[in-house]
């Protein structure tokens, strides 16, 4: 009897281990739940760019058919040759390259010197221009959007690419607040021996930034400049004011996407089947325009991960 008491003791201790495991965290239903709720989670953000995808790929045949779901019948490529014409996908590219890169280059290097000389140096009105600068966040860019426009034509810099740039060099970029925070937070926790035993050695202080403080903020400089690239592409509100018909950007492009395919394709408008815009041009569009950010996104992963890992941006 005893026995038998100790083999069921056995039996449930094991099956407990193998359910809950030895401290509670290593158990499959914990396995089970994380690995569940990260799925979940992965495929919330995965399922429009698995959708997008798809369709991108349908031919108009698919698109009628309703047994075809997931996987289209052929590798039809005609909705991005489509996409490709309406976008006037390179040139656009080339002008959204133009408006982004620079204006981001230009906001996180002034970012780096003002958090620069915010963290490092004490100074008489420090506090006033820190709280301006918390100012210049919390204040919403439609409330100053009027004067801005207003000014930038006296300076007669609309149209061009100096309606993103001035702004940028003077740390009034695309909220560049959070950048300069960004660097502001990275600089305060630089040991100040380090900066000691650099003047002991004769350096002064444009020197001690160059050559200590800098290559140290690499991270920051990686994470400040990849959020400035994406924000500055994706803004439209802005762009398509400052910029009028000027230049261009693809974002700015995928907005006027069916009227350009309806100037471009009149015929086709209105007719069932052939060219006619369907879903799959729409979502070739999409693709296209998203296409140059998640290559960026791959290349640079795991700059962005370890750089959003020392410099402790949470995304909160």
């Amino acid at each position: 009897m005893q026995t038998k008491i100790q083999q069921v003791n056995k039996y449930y201790l094991k099956t407990k281990r193998m359910f809950l495991g030895m401290q509670g965290t290593d158990g499959l239903l914990y396995k089970l739940l994380i690995y569940g709720l990260l799925v979940g989670i992965g495929f919330v953000y995965l399922y429009p760019l698995l959708y997008m995808g798809v369709y991108s790929f349908k031919s108009l045949d698919d698109l009628l058919n309703p047994l075809v779901n997931w996987i289209p019948t052929q590798f039809y490529t005609g909705n991005y040759e489509q996409a490709n014409k309406v976008l006037n996908f390179f040139s656009t590219l080339m002008e959204t390259l133009y408006v982004t890169v620079l204006p981001a280059l230009a906001q996180t290097a002034v970012a780096a010197v003002v958090g620069y000389g915010l963290a490092r140096f004490d100074f008489r009105g420090k506090k006033i221009m820190f709280v301006l600068v918390l100012a210049t966040f919390i204040i919403p860019p439609q409330v100053t959007l009027i004067p801005r426009y207003i000014f930038f034509n006296e300076l007669n810099i609309l149209g061009s690419l100096s309606a993103f740039l001035l702004p940028a060099t003077f740390g009034q970029g695309l909220n560049s607040a959070i950048f300069i925070l960004i660097f502001y937070q990275f600089f305060r926790a630089v040991p100040k021996a380090l900066e000691e035993a650099a003047q002991l050695d004769g350096a002064g202080h444009f020197r001690i930034f160059f050559t200590i403080a800098l290559p140290m903020a690499l991270p920051a400089i990686i994470i400040s400049f990849l959020f400035s690239f994406v924000w500055y592409w994706n803004e439209t509100y802005l762009a398509a004011i400052y910029f009028g018909d000027a230049l261009t950007t693809l974002p700015l492009q995928l907005q006027k996407f069916v009227a350009t395919y309806q100037q471009m394709f009149p015929a086709e408008m209105g007719v069932s089947g052939g060219n006619q815009l369907n879903e799959g041009i729409k979502m070739a569009g999409t693709v296209l325009s998203i296409l140059p950010l998640l290559i960026v996104y791959f290349i640079t992963q795991r700059w962005f991960v370890e750089g959003v890992d020392r410099s402790g941006i949470t995304g909160e």
